[in-house]
């Protein structure tokens, strides 16, 4: 669409483009390939030149090509046009699970010899590639291993040090940004990851109330729900938490998480968990000590509210050890 605008442009006889963006994408702009000069702003910068056009009656603009400058004082920073969460089908799991490079990628094009193109259909390569690139490292990882070790490895900071910002210029929060950007040097070596077995989504499928006929088909193989002990979202074995609290007082909620050593033997982990004011966490054992690669440990994180608050609340899970921080988000519901 803005490509198109620039065409109406030409075609009425304009020797160039100002485009500007509203409120909704405020500062997410995007380098395209224009038929005529065009320059894409923000709308911060947009308001400024609306009023000057409304101050006088001949309003003149001219557009100079200083050669490339670089200046990213917020990088990574989340577009406007990125997919927000909750799941409307499953908001037991977060959703997004991670964060991608996917705004002006410069790539090879089918028309032409090159382009600039933003979306999921960039970062989604980028994340393919990543996942790759850890196959060959670790050939023995299942698909769920690999996930892992691309979210609990994420990053939550910009290349300021400060939190990762949405297209307002404020900090995202968990259902914008999930685990955060991803890191593929980190990723190739997670120290622990949160693996699942194919046969492990029969009973979270189940509950999720999924017919027979479409379970079957996801894995492949014959399935009764009926004779299945179906698990709720949150207890499938995922790297990130979701939890619903009830009223103030009531029992604590817990889910049991199992991790695998991929990292040295001999490793202990100390865990270090943050919450929103107004609940209370806490994880049993706090320590898991891993005398073998592959090895596995299982334990017990449980939420209970004692305080006021409703709406999300966001807060983080953190095992810790010399060498190596394995990072869970957690999203918190308060009915």
């Amino acid at each position: 669409m803005r490509v198109e605008k620039g065409q109406v442009v030409k075609k009425a006889g304009g020797a160039g483009m100002i485009l500007v963006n509203d409120a909704l994408n405020s500062y997410s702009t995007n380098a395209d390939l224009h038929v005529l000069p065009a320059s894409h702003l923000p709308y911060s910068d947009a308001a400024k030149i609306k009023v000057y056009i409304n101050s006088t009656s001949a309003p003149t603009a001219a557009i100079i090509f200083k050669g490339t400058a670089l200046r990213v004082p917020n990088s990574p920073a989340l577009a406007s046009f990125s997919s927000r969460g909750p799941s409307q089908i499953t908001p037991g799991i977060l959703k997004p699970d991670i964060l991608g490079p996917g705004v002006n990628v410069l790539a090879a094009w089918n028309t032409q010899k090159f382009n600039m193109i933003s979306g999921t259909s960039m970062s989604c390569p980028h994340l393919s590639g990543i996942s790759a690139l850890i196959k060959h490292a670790h050939p023995d990882w299942s698909p769920a291993a690999i996930k892992s070790a691309i979210l609990t490895t994420a990053r939550q900071k910009d290349n300021r040090q400060q939190p990762i910002v949405d297209e307002k210029h404020v900090p995202a929060d968990l259902f914008a940004v999930g685990a955060g950007h991803v890191d593929p040097q980190r990723a190739i070596d997670p120290g622990l990851v949160y693996d699942l077995a194919p046969g492990d989504y029969i009973p979270y499928l189940c509950g999720l109330g999924i017919k027979d006929e479409s379970v079957s088909a996801i894995v492949r193989k014959n399935v009764k729900c009926s004779s299945v002990k179906s698990i709720t979202e949150g207890e499938l074995n995922y790297p990130s938490i979701t939890v619903t609290l009830p009223a103030i007082g009531s029992k604590w909620i817990s889910y049991t998480r199992t991790v695998t050593n991929v990292g040295k033997p001999m490793t202990e982990y100390s865990a270090a968990v943050d919450v929103a004011k107004g609940v209370t966490a806490r994880v049993r054992p706090a320590k898991l000590y891993f005398k073998e690669v592959n090895q596995k440990q299982s334990f017990t994180i449980s939420f209970r509210r004692n305080g006021d608050g409703f709406g999300p609340a966001e807060g983080r899970l953190r095992w810790v050890s010399k060498e190596h921080v394995v990072r869970s988000p957690i999203s918190i519901f308060m009915e």
